[in-house]
């Protein structure tokens, strides 16, 4: 199939994509004017809300946008900025997790829960206990529910070594291991963590850890999780050099060994992606700035087939094609 833009009235990004009850579900940020000059921190995105998007046929099917789930202003808790979210279903409920910025500019993830996968979601009174950091997606197998998340530069990640803030924000050397997502698993009730996070380590071929220097391959933001013939893909963003990545393992916690590229940058520099099977396909659901002239804070959400080798690799989309 052709890349597909799925909401070409308005701008959505950073989607997080789930099948319930038979349908397509996309849960991606807003995109929006605003009066900030574009900077390195992010401080240009002017996210204020979420929308839920649903579909029965991802190649060609309408879209039905169901309105606005969740608004900043509705959040007891919030200073600004609702970034990228995901959603975890568990006993007729739905749970929306999402970065914001807390009063003091700091980024936590909150929970909102709602009865139907299109909400409306009522968000709890506080954040996750010792949440930081951005991009949150929660995956579900055999009843637990992980969450990763993690992202550098705006989303805050190099403030924080072992689940602690620290006085002297800083990214490693080059030659050093680099910062990667976390991982925890979730509480019974979904609103907490059980554990305390830990990172998820991704190695290159000879066992070692991706050093920060390797900027084409190592982590920056923009965690996803899906399984396919039995293995765990963990899949993320580059960053600073634009490329979706991907590193499989044998276990939720990792660690995972890195594999290649799933799509090369796209037109508007950030790239951040979803990847979902429905009706015996898998597609990629991702964005880029096209429509607005290359704005990185206005970017479209779009979705095209992805398909693997015969021996478990992805093969290989461009991103400007």
């Amino acid at each position: 199939m052709q890349a597909r833009y799925l909401v070409p009235n308005d701008y959505m990004a950073d989607p997080a994509v789930h099948v319930f009850n038979g349908k397509v579900y996309i849960y991606p940020s807003h995109d929006r004017e605003g009066d900030i000059a574009e900077n390195d921190n992010g401080d240009h995105f002017d996210m204020k809300d979420y929308h839920v998007f649903s579909l029965d046929d991802v190649e060609k099917g309408e879209v039905t946008d169901h309105g606005v789930v969740l608004d900043v202003k509705d959040i007891p808790w919030a200073g600004r900025q609702l970034w990228d979210s995901d959603v975890a279903h568990k006993n007729g409920k739905y749970y929306l997790y999402f970065p914001l910025k807390d009063k003091n500019d700091i980024f936590r993830i909150g929970v909102a829960v709602a009865d139907k996968p299109e909400g409306p979601f009522v968000p709890q009174s506080d954040p996750i206990r010792g949440s930081y950091s951005i991009d949150p997606c929660v995956f579900e197998e055999d009843g637990g529910y992980y969450m990763y998340f993690g992202g550098l530069w705006g989303g805050q990640l190099q403030r924080y070594r072992d689940n602690k803030a620290i006085e002297a924000p800083a990214i490693p050397d080059n030659n050093e291991p680099a910062l990667t997502a976390r991982v925890a698993k979730l509480s019974a009730d979904m609103l907490q963590f059980a554990e305390e996070p830990r990172p998820v380590v991704i190695l290159d071929k000879d066992g070692k850890p991706l050093t920060q220097g390797d900027n084409m391959r190592r982590f920056f933001e923009a965690s996803w999780v899906h399984k396919y013939n039995g293995k765990y893909y963990f899949s993320y963003s580059t960053g600073d050099t634009h490329f979706l990545c991907y590193a499989t393992g044998s276990s939720p916690y990792g660690p995972f060994t890195y594999q290649g590229v799933i799509m090369t940058p796209v037109i508007g520099w950030t790239t951040h992606h979803a990847i979902t099977e429905y009706k015996g396909k898998w597609y990629l659901f991702y964005h880029d700035s096209v429509p607005s002239g290359g704005k990185t804070w206005l970017r479209s959400l779009k979705v095209i087939e992805l398909t693997y080798n015969g021996d478990g690799t992805i093969k290989t989309i461009e991103g400007q094609a």
